[in-house]
């Protein structure tokens, strides 16, 4: 979890999808919780009621989930993608790269650690590529270590997404 301080860097898009999940979680989820609790109380006795103990539950992760949610949101640097500088990665840059080893291109925004999500194409500043990209130019060879080996790209465009 972050410290109180922290800087969490977003995009716009990912200050977003932060503020809709704390939407949802402090408006319909609350409700759904609150009535399955009141449901699960009144089969009785609280000490062996499986339904009450895991709505007590689900409402634990919720909450702390709501609390970090909250932290973030009130530390979050927003990149300013209508000011980046498109001759260089950047945080927010969308870039295009081919891969010297397999012959295929792939396409990441970089994002910071918070809004990662390589299934989704968003790399992290902070992983072996990230740290590798950023500051390079379009035409650049980038070569870099991560666990699984060795890896080398060409970066073929750098744009906003």
């Amino acid at each position: 979890m972050a410290k109180e301080h922290e800087e969490i860097i977003l995009t716009r898009e990912g200050i977003k999808k932060l503020e809709d999940e704390l939407e949802e979680l402090k408006g319909p989820r609350r409700k759904e919780l609150s009535q399955r609790l009141k449901l699960a109380i009144s089969y009785g006795d609280l000490k062996e009621n499986s339904e009450y103990h895991s709505a007590k539950d689900d409402q634990a992760f919720m909450e702390t989930r709501v609390l970090i949610l909250e932290k973030m949101l009130r530390n979050a640097q927003v990149v300013n993608e209508d000011n980046l500088d498109l001759s260089k990665v950047s945080i927010g840059s969308t870039i295009l790269l081919h891969d010297l080893e397999f012959g295929e291109d792939i396409e990441y925004q970089i994002v910071g650690p918070a809004e990662a999500d390589v299934i989704n194409n968003k790399l992290s500043y902070e992983s072996p590529l990230g740290k590798a990209l950023i500051g390079q130019k379009v035409g650049n060879t980038i070569t870099f270590e991560a666990p699984m080996g060795t890896f080398k790209y060409k970066l073929l465009e750098i744009r906003i997404a």
